[in-house]
């Protein structure tokens, strides 16, 4: 069942919509990996937001962690998936150019490296969730082969606990199409607005207080904590964490910004699920190479966390792009999403999380989401 909007609200999205019922197979997650680009991945398995990627002019861009006096993590240019900032992307991890303290930092086995990567961003997520307020801009480049899908957006968060509300949204474009993502919880639903290209506009809504009650019976979970169960910045997060096991952690500091730098790889058991043809070469000692990966699936990924703040100020997929069978080379950045603008603590606008839309014909996934609940990874 889908969606047309016929009035507009804050933010520009809707107010009410009438039903029109149309068939089809949702895609499965394998297919879903072959179609979709790298962040496109991501957030389809945060809030099952699908498109086809139509052509766009790459370009080249600054760094995006520069500070501007009224913020101290605003950000300013335009990511480039293709030509990355040397010391965000190309340099490697232990290089001069990349931190200040190479030098210096305590050598670690590969074992304790494990561990503080996986601290750190545990620690991250967590920080998220007992944040105050927070409100970031968001951009993302995703790279196809030769074609480039660029978005833009806004996430705002308000609130603890119960009364955490938060409000993501992201609109990709090419030069023939746009695909819409609004998430927001407003305290009592889940909301998910999403369009794909010319398709009808889909809504669909959970209710929360079912979700709460679920929570509570699972062991070790607080069930007023929900937004790492549902979506925007907390979910992204989660995900990552079920799904990559962080292996290296290094800091960093770009344009006089502290950062982690922490790289992740795919969970043995989590790819083998998603590629269970390849899931004897996947669990082999050797492990699978990116090379045999479908095209556009990341390999691997990399986190630059801010040390002050602990916010993910970007998140990068790494692959081999190009029609398989490609040359083995080294994996290179195919996806990017960024926050920047980040302020934490500051007054957020009640009215971001105010959705009204009309409730014939939405579609309540409640049910689909409660039976899907199980504990994050601790």
């Amino acid at each position: 069942m889908f969606f047309r909007p016929i009035n507009a609200s804050f933010f520009g999205k809707i107010l009410k919509v009438f039903p029109i019922v149309t068939t089809g197979k949702p895609p499965t997650l394998l297919s879903l990996c072959k179609r979709l680009p790298a962040a496109a991945l991501l957030l389809a398995l945060v809030a099952g937001f699908t498109a086809e990627v139509a052509w766009s002019q790459t370009e080249n861009s600054e760094s995006v962690y520069r500070r501007k006096p009224e913020s101290a993590l605003a950000a300013a240019g335009s990511i480039s998936v293709v030509q990355a900032d040397a010391a965000a992307v190309k340099a490697p991890p232990d290089s001069a150019s990349q931190s200040t303290s190479a030098g210096t930092e305590k050598a670690e086995s590969a074992a304790e490296q494990q561990g503080r990567a996986e601290r750190i961003v545990a620690a991250t997520l967590a920080g998220l969730a007992r944040a105050q307020s927070l409100s970031a801009r968001v951009r993302q480049r995703v790279r196809v082969g030769d074609r480039v899908l660029v978005g833009s957006g806004r996430y705002v968060q308000s609130g603890l606990g119960e009364d955490q509300r938060f409000r993501y949204e992201s609109a990709i474009k090419s030069d023939t199409e746009e695909f819409e993502l609004l998430e927001v919880c407003d305290g009592l639903f889940f909301w998910t607005y999403r369009k794909t290209g010319s398709n009808p506009p889909q809504v669909e809504r959970v209710d929360l207080r079912r979700v709460r009650d679920r929570l509570a019976k699972l062991p070790g979970v607080d069930p007023s904590a929900t937004s790492a169960y549902l979506g925007g910045v907390q979910r992204v997060l989660a995900l990552l964490r079920e799904w990559f096991r962080f292996s290296t952690v290094h800091s960093t500091v770009i344009d006089d910004l502290a950062m982690w730098n922490i790289q992740g790889q795919w969970s043995v058991e989590g790819l083998a699920g998603i590629l269970p043809t390849q899931a004897e070469a996947i669990r082999s000692p050797s492990g699978i190479a990116p090379t045999e990966l479908p095209d556009g699936m990341p390999y691997s990924m990399r986190l630059s966390i801010s040390k002050r703040e602990l916010f993910p100020l970007r998140i990068e997929w790494l692959a081999i792009p190009g029609k398989r069978p490609v040359a083995a080379t080294t994996p290179e950045a195919v996806a990017v999403l960024e926050f920047y603008d980040v302020h934490m603590g500051e007054p957020v606008d009640a009215s971001a999380f105010v959705y009204k839309p009309a409730t014939e014909g939405l579609i309540d996934c409640t049910d689909t989401i409660v039976n899907q609940l199980s504990p994050l990874r601790p």
